[in-house]
């Protein structure tokens, strides 16, 4: 998982409310047995309108998203996220998520962030008439701004998942944090227990 301090770049301006994770990641694709490789399936029934959002140049690698309304509703399909994780999405900014999305999104590093109804409009209209105007995002000071401007909002976030977001922790890179508590247990188990120290060390191997 990848550490986040700012996030800087174009919005793409989804103005839709409810939207939900299966139209986020249709069904059809939960097959598939990497954890990558989902954005081109995201929005996948939708994307078949020439005029919807995600079709348009202007927006292509755009690292925010600016949503309405219970984004992310519907089942807890962590394949949504993943979606919207490999489209080069970073931050999601509406009036309200679901919930279970909402975790989902903390565990994999992608910030969702709820501002008032009409700071989200204000966003939503700029990002649909400047394709290409600069949102900052400083999760530090948790503030999201407008480049050029002096509009600048603040914004709650848990300081858990803050403290996840700032360094790069997914719950692997938690654990990994005790690493030599870890390690001084495993030495200390019993012979007749089982002798998980290999899988621990190919885990740091890995990490």
């Amino acid at each position: 998982m990848r550490a986040i301090k700012t996030v800087k770049g174009n919005a793409i301006p989804l103005n839709r409310a409810d939207v939900d994770t299966d139209q986020i990641m249709p069904k059809q694709f939960l097959k598939r047995i990497e954890r990558s490789g989902y954005g081109p399936f995201a929005f996948f029934d939708w994307k078949k309108d020439p005029s919807f959002v995600t079709n348009n140049p202007a927006y292509a690698g755009a690292p925010i998203m600016i949503a309405q309304q219970n984004f992310g509703c519907g089942s807890s399909r962590e394949h949504a996220v993943w979606g919207l994780e490999d489209m080069g999405i970073i931050a999601v900014i509406a009036p309200s998520f679901a919930d279970i999305f909402r975790n989902n999104c903390s565990k994999v590093g992608l910030l969702t962030i709820e501002l008032s109804q009409e700071d989200v409009d204000y966003l939503m209209s700029r990002a649909e008439e400047l394709p290409g105007g600069n949102i900052v995002i400083d999760v530090a000071a948790q503030t999201v701004s407008v480049e050029g401007t002096n509009w600048s909002r603040h914004f709650d976030i848990d300081p858990f998942v803050k403290h996840r977001t700032l360094n790069g922790l997914d719950d692997i890179g938690l654990t990994l944090q005790h690493a030599d508590d870890i390690k001084k247990f495993e030495e200390g188990r019993p012979s007749l227990k089982p002798d998980t120290s290999r899988a621990f060390t190919d885990t740091l191997k890995i990490g």
